[in-house]
Protein backbone atom coordinates (compact mmCIF):
# COMPACT_ATOMS: atom_id res chain seq x y z
CA UNK A 1 0.00 0.00 0.00
CA UNK A 2 2.88 2.37 0.77
CA UNK A 3 4.34 1.71 -2.67
CA UNK A 4 1.04 2.49 -4.41
CA UNK A 5 0.43 5.63 -2.37
CA UNK A 6 3.97 6.85 -2.93
CA UNK A 7 3.37 6.85 -6.69
CA UNK A 8 0.28 9.02 -6.43
CA UNK A 9 0.32 12.83 -6.29
CA UNK A 10 0.14 14.12 -2.72
CA UNK A 11 -3.52 15.31 -2.95
CA UNK A 12 -4.68 11.89 -4.18
CA UNK A 13 -2.71 9.94 -1.58
CA UNK A 14 -4.13 12.15 1.17
CA UNK A 15 -7.66 11.49 -0.07
CA UNK A 16 -7.09 7.72 -0.16
CA UNK A 17 -5.64 7.77 3.32
CA UNK A 18 -8.71 9.59 4.60
CA UNK A 19 -10.97 7.08 2.87
CA UNK A 20 -9.09 4.15 4.40
CA UNK A 21 -9.26 5.72 7.83
CA UNK A 22 -13.01 6.26 7.44
CA UNK A 23 -13.59 2.66 6.36
CA UNK A 24 -11.65 1.27 9.30
CA UNK A 25 -13.58 3.49 11.66
CA UNK A 26 -16.93 2.35 10.27
CA UNK A 27 -16.23 -1.38 10.06
CA UNK A 28 -16.32 -2.07 13.82
CA UNK A 29 -19.83 -0.59 14.15
CA UNK A 30 -21.08 -2.83 11.35
CA UNK A 31 -19.41 -5.84 12.93
CA UNK A 32 -20.82 -5.00 16.35
CA UNK A 33 -24.32 -5.02 14.94
CA UNK A 34 -24.00 -8.34 13.13
CA UNK A 35 -21.28 -10.59 14.57
CA UNK A 36 -21.16 -11.29 18.34
CA UNK A 37 -17.78 -13.02 18.03
CA UNK A 38 -16.24 -9.87 16.50
CA UNK A 39 -18.26 -7.66 18.82
CA UNK A 40 -16.56 -9.08 21.85
CA UNK A 41 -13.11 -9.70 20.32
CA UNK A 42 -11.33 -7.22 22.59
CA UNK A 43 -13.26 -8.50 25.58
CA UNK A 44 -12.25 -12.09 24.80
CA UNK A 45 -8.59 -11.06 24.69
CA UNK A 46 -8.92 -9.40 28.08
CA UNK A 47 -10.52 -12.51 29.56
CA UNK A 48 -7.81 -14.78 28.15
CA UNK A 49 -4.97 -12.53 29.28
CA UNK A 50 -6.38 -11.87 32.77
CA UNK A 51 -3.81 -13.43 35.10
CA UNK A 52 -6.29 -14.00 37.90
CA UNK A 53 -8.92 -15.84 35.87
CA UNK A 54 -6.94 -18.71 34.29
CA UNK A 55 -9.27 -18.99 31.31
CA UNK A 56 -7.92 -20.76 28.24
CA UNK A 57 -8.23 -19.29 24.76
CA UNK A 58 -10.22 -22.34 23.65
CA UNK A 59 -12.60 -21.94 26.56
CA UNK A 60 -13.34 -18.28 25.87
CA UNK A 61 -13.61 -18.72 22.10
CA UNK A 62 -16.05 -21.58 22.64
CA UNK A 63 -18.26 -19.43 24.86
CA UNK A 64 -18.38 -16.47 22.47
CA UNK A 65 -18.51 -18.35 19.18
CA UNK A 66 -22.18 -19.04 19.76
CA UNK A 67 -25.35 -17.20 18.68
CA UNK A 68 -26.56 -17.45 22.27
CA UNK A 69 -24.44 -14.45 23.25
CA UNK A 70 -25.12 -11.07 21.68
CA UNK A 71 -25.46 -7.37 22.30
CA UNK A 72 -28.07 -6.42 24.83
CA UNK A 73 -28.49 -2.79 23.90
CA UNK A 74 -31.90 -2.36 25.51
CA UNK A 75 -30.88 -3.88 28.85
CA UNK A 76 -27.58 -2.03 29.24
CA UNK A 77 -28.96 1.25 27.88
CA UNK A 78 -31.31 1.43 30.86
CA UNK A 79 -28.28 2.20 33.03
CA UNK A 80 -27.76 5.42 31.13
CA UNK A 81 -31.28 6.78 31.06
CA UNK A 82 -33.00 9.01 33.56
CA UNK A 83 -35.39 6.92 35.65
CA UNK A 84 -38.80 8.56 35.71
CA UNK A 85 -40.40 6.10 38.07
CA UNK A 86 -39.58 3.99 41.09
CA UNK A 87 -40.67 0.50 41.98
CA UNK A 88 -43.85 0.53 44.00
CA UNK A 89 -42.64 -1.32 47.08
CA UNK A 90 -46.02 -0.88 48.78
CA UNK A 91 -47.42 -3.60 46.54
CA UNK A 92 -45.45 -6.17 48.56
CA UNK A 93 -47.24 -5.15 51.75
CA UNK A 94 -50.73 -5.70 50.38
CA UNK A 95 -52.91 -8.40 51.98
CA UNK A 96 -52.68 -10.47 48.79
CA UNK A 97 -48.86 -10.35 48.73
CA UNK A 98 -48.61 -11.24 52.42
CA UNK A 99 -50.99 -14.15 51.90
CA UNK A 100 -48.84 -15.46 49.04
CA UNK A 101 -45.76 -15.17 51.22
CA UNK A 102 -47.52 -17.04 54.02
CA UNK A 103 -48.46 -19.85 51.63
CA UNK A 104 -44.88 -19.94 50.38
CA UNK A 105 -43.65 -20.41 53.94
CA UNK A 106 -45.99 -23.33 54.41
CA UNK A 107 -44.92 -24.93 51.13
CA UNK A 108 -41.19 -24.53 51.83
CA UNK A 109 -41.38 -24.86 55.60
CA UNK A 110 -38.72 -27.59 55.87
CA UNK A 111 -36.11 -25.66 53.87
CA UNK A 112 -36.87 -22.40 55.66
CA UNK A 113 -36.66 -23.99 59.11
CA UNK A 114 -33.40 -25.72 58.21
CA UNK A 115 -31.94 -22.40 57.11
CA UNK A 116 -33.16 -20.71 60.30
CA UNK A 117 -31.51 -23.41 62.44
CA UNK A 118 -28.28 -23.69 60.41
CA UNK A 119 -27.66 -19.99 59.85
CA UNK A 120 -29.58 -18.27 62.63
CA UNK A 121 -31.60 -16.21 60.16
CA UNK A 122 -35.34 -15.76 60.58
CA UNK A 123 -37.37 -17.62 57.96
CA UNK A 124 -39.65 -14.59 57.65
CA UNK A 125 -36.88 -12.25 56.47
CA UNK A 126 -35.69 -14.84 53.95
CA UNK A 127 -39.22 -15.05 52.57
CA UNK A 128 -39.59 -11.27 52.57
CA UNK A 129 -36.47 -10.83 50.45
CA UNK A 130 -37.66 -13.45 47.97
CA UNK A 131 -41.04 -11.75 47.74
CA UNK A 132 -39.51 -8.38 46.86
CA UNK A 133 -36.71 -9.71 44.65
CA UNK A 134 -38.59 -12.16 42.44
CA UNK A 135 -42.16 -12.42 43.73
CA UNK A 136 -41.21 -15.68 45.41
CA UNK A 137 -39.50 -17.04 42.34
CA UNK A 138 -42.27 -16.32 39.84
CA UNK A 139 -40.26 -13.64 38.03
CA UNK A 140 -36.47 -14.00 37.90
CA UNK A 141 -35.78 -11.70 34.93
CA UNK A 142 -35.65 -12.20 31.19
CA UNK A 143 -32.26 -10.80 30.14
CA UNK A 144 -29.37 -13.06 29.14
CA UNK A 145 -26.88 -12.68 31.99
CA UNK A 146 -23.97 -13.51 29.69
CA UNK A 147 -25.04 -10.92 27.10
CA UNK A 148 -25.75 -8.24 29.71
CA UNK A 149 -22.39 -8.57 31.47
CA UNK A 150 -20.47 -8.95 28.21
CA UNK A 151 -22.07 -5.86 26.68
CA UNK A 152 -21.44 -3.81 29.78
CA UNK A 153 -17.84 -5.02 30.15
CA UNK A 154 -17.18 -4.19 26.48
CA UNK A 155 -17.78 -0.51 27.30
CA UNK A 156 -14.16 -0.44 28.43
CA UNK A 157 -13.30 -0.09 24.73
CA UNK A 158 -13.62 3.59 23.75
CA UNK A 159 -14.68 2.99 20.14
CA UNK A 160 -17.41 0.65 21.34
CA UNK A 161 -18.39 3.12 24.06
CA UNK A 162 -18.73 5.90 21.49
CA UNK A 163 -20.86 3.70 19.26
CA UNK A 164 -23.05 2.55 22.16
CA UNK A 165 -23.75 6.15 23.16
CA UNK A 166 -25.54 6.62 19.86
CA UNK A 167 -27.74 3.57 20.53
CA UNK A 168 -29.22 5.01 23.74
CA UNK A 169 -32.58 6.73 23.12
CA UNK A 170 -31.88 10.45 23.17
CA UNK A 171 -35.05 11.45 24.97
CA UNK A 172 -34.14 10.02 28.38
CA UNK A 173 -30.38 9.84 27.95
CA UNK A 174 -28.11 11.22 30.67
CA UNK A 175 -25.43 13.75 29.71
CA UNK A 176 -22.36 12.61 27.79
CA UNK A 177 -20.07 13.42 30.73
CA UNK A 178 -22.27 11.41 33.09
CA UNK A 179 -22.33 8.58 30.58
CA UNK A 180 -18.54 8.46 30.24
CA UNK A 181 -18.00 8.35 34.00
CA UNK A 182 -20.71 5.80 34.63
CA UNK A 183 -19.74 3.63 31.66
CA UNK A 184 -16.11 3.44 32.77
CA UNK A 185 -17.12 2.45 36.29
CA UNK A 186 -19.76 -0.08 35.17
CA UNK A 187 -17.41 -1.63 32.61
CA UNK A 188 -14.82 -2.45 35.27
CA UNK A 189 -17.48 -3.80 37.62
CA UNK A 190 -19.12 -5.88 34.89
CA UNK A 191 -15.79 -7.39 33.82
CA UNK A 192 -15.27 -8.74 37.35
CA UNK A 193 -18.84 -10.07 37.46
CA UNK A 194 -18.42 -11.61 34.01
CA UNK A 195 -15.33 -13.51 35.14
CA UNK A 196 -17.23 -14.77 38.19
CA UNK A 197 -20.17 -15.79 36.01
CA UNK A 198 -17.95 -17.80 33.67
CA UNK A 199 -16.30 -19.49 36.63
CA UNK A 200 -19.72 -20.28 38.07
CA UNK A 201 -21.40 -21.84 35.04
CA UNK A 202 -18.26 -23.72 34.03
CA UNK A 203 -17.90 -25.13 37.55
CA UNK A 204 -21.56 -26.15 37.72
CA UNK A 205 -21.74 -27.41 34.13
CA UNK A 206 -24.62 -25.06 33.33
CA UNK A 207 -25.59 -23.77 29.89
CA UNK A 208 -24.82 -20.02 30.09
CA UNK A 209 -27.13 -19.18 27.18
CA UNK A 210 -30.13 -20.43 29.14
CA UNK A 211 -29.44 -18.36 32.27
CA UNK A 212 -31.67 -15.30 32.43
CA UNK A 213 -31.67 -12.58 35.03
CA UNK A 214 -32.11 -8.87 35.62
CA UNK A 215 -30.72 -6.07 33.46
CA UNK A 216 -27.97 -5.78 36.09
CA UNK A 217 -26.92 -9.41 35.71
CA UNK A 218 -28.43 -10.65 38.99
CA UNK A 219 -29.83 -14.16 38.72
CA UNK A 220 -31.95 -16.80 40.37
CA UNK A 221 -34.74 -16.65 42.91
CA UNK A 222 -32.36 -14.88 45.28
CA UNK A 223 -31.10 -12.44 42.60
CA UNK A 224 -27.43 -12.87 43.48
CA UNK A 225 -24.66 -11.32 41.42
CA UNK A 226 -22.23 -13.99 40.17
CA UNK A 227 -19.41 -12.90 42.50
CA UNK A 228 -21.72 -13.40 45.48
CA UNK A 229 -22.72 -16.86 44.27
CA UNK A 230 -19.07 -17.95 44.25
CA UNK A 231 -18.53 -16.70 47.81
CA UNK A 232 -21.90 -17.04 49.54
CA UNK A 233 -23.98 -19.41 47.40
CA UNK A 234 -25.10 -22.55 49.26
CA UNK A 235 -26.15 -26.04 48.23
CA UNK A 236 -29.36 -26.10 50.25
CA UNK A 237 -30.71 -29.39 48.92
CA UNK A 238 -27.33 -31.14 49.11
CA UNK A 239 -27.38 -32.32 45.51
CA UNK A 240 -23.77 -31.35 44.88
CA UNK A 241 -24.38 -28.06 43.06
CA UNK A 242 -25.40 -24.48 43.80
CA UNK A 243 -28.39 -23.59 41.65
CA UNK A 244 -30.16 -20.43 42.73
CA UNK A 245 -33.12 -21.25 40.50
CA UNK A 246 -33.94 -24.00 43.02
CA UNK A 247 -35.81 -22.86 46.13
CA UNK A 248 -33.74 -24.83 48.65
CA UNK A 249 -30.46 -23.39 47.35
CA UNK A 250 -31.89 -19.87 47.12
CA UNK A 251 -33.21 -20.04 50.69
CA UNK A 252 -29.91 -21.30 52.10
CA UNK A 253 -27.92 -18.76 50.10
CA UNK A 254 -29.98 -15.80 51.33
CA UNK A 255 -29.57 -17.05 54.89
CA UNK A 256 -25.82 -17.39 54.43
CA UNK A 257 -25.62 -13.92 52.87
CA UNK A 258 -27.48 -12.28 55.76
CA UNK A 259 -25.44 -14.17 58.38
CA UNK A 260 -22.25 -13.09 56.60
CA UNK A 261 -23.23 -9.45 57.02
CA UNK A 262 -24.17 -9.78 60.68
CA UNK A 263 -27.68 -11.19 61.08
CA UNK A 264 -28.12 -12.97 64.41
CA UNK A 265 -31.09 -14.46 66.26
CA UNK A 266 -32.96 -11.74 68.12
CA UNK A 267 -31.30 -8.96 66.09
CA UNK A 268 -32.62 -5.45 66.73
CA UNK A 269 -34.52 -3.51 64.05
CA UNK A 270 -31.68 -1.01 63.76
CA UNK A 271 -29.05 -3.72 63.28
CA UNK A 272 -31.33 -5.62 60.88
CA UNK A 273 -31.64 -2.54 58.69
CA UNK A 274 -27.85 -2.35 58.33
CA UNK A 275 -27.65 -6.02 57.36
CA UNK A 276 -30.45 -5.90 54.77
CA UNK A 277 -28.96 -2.73 53.31
CA UNK A 278 -26.09 -4.87 52.02
CA UNK A 279 -28.61 -6.78 49.91
CA UNK A 280 -29.97 -3.63 48.27
CA UNK A 281 -28.64 -0.13 48.90
CA UNK A 282 -32.07 1.41 49.20
CA UNK A 283 -33.59 2.52 52.48
CA UNK A 284 -37.06 2.08 50.94
CA UNK A 285 -36.20 -1.53 50.05
CA UNK A 286 -34.83 -2.20 53.54
CA UNK A 287 -37.89 -0.83 55.32
CA UNK A 288 -40.21 -2.79 53.03
CA UNK A 289 -38.39 -6.09 53.64
CA UNK A 290 -38.43 -5.62 57.40
CA UNK A 291 -42.08 -4.51 57.43
CA UNK A 292 -43.00 -7.65 55.49
CA UNK A 293 -40.97 -9.68 58.00
CA UNK A 294 -42.98 -8.23 60.87
CA UNK A 295 -46.28 -8.95 59.13
CA UNK A 296 -45.26 -12.56 58.51
CA UNK A 297 -44.39 -12.95 62.19
CA UNK A 298 -47.64 -11.48 63.45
Amino acid sequence: MRTVLSRLPDPFSAIIRRMLFFCLAVLPATAWASDPAMTFQTLQTRLIEDSGASFTAEQIRRIYNNPGVSFDIKGVASYFQHQEHKLNYDQFLSPDAIEKATRYMRTHYADLMKAEIDYGVDKEVITAIMLVETRLGTYVGDRSVLSILSTMAALEDKSFRDWFWEQIPGKNRISRDEYEKKAAKKAQWAFQELKAFIQYFEKEGMNPYDIAGSYAGALGIAQFMPSNILILGEDGNQDGSVNLFQHADAIASIANYLRHYGWKPGISREAAEKVVYHYNHSSYYVKTVLNITEKLKS
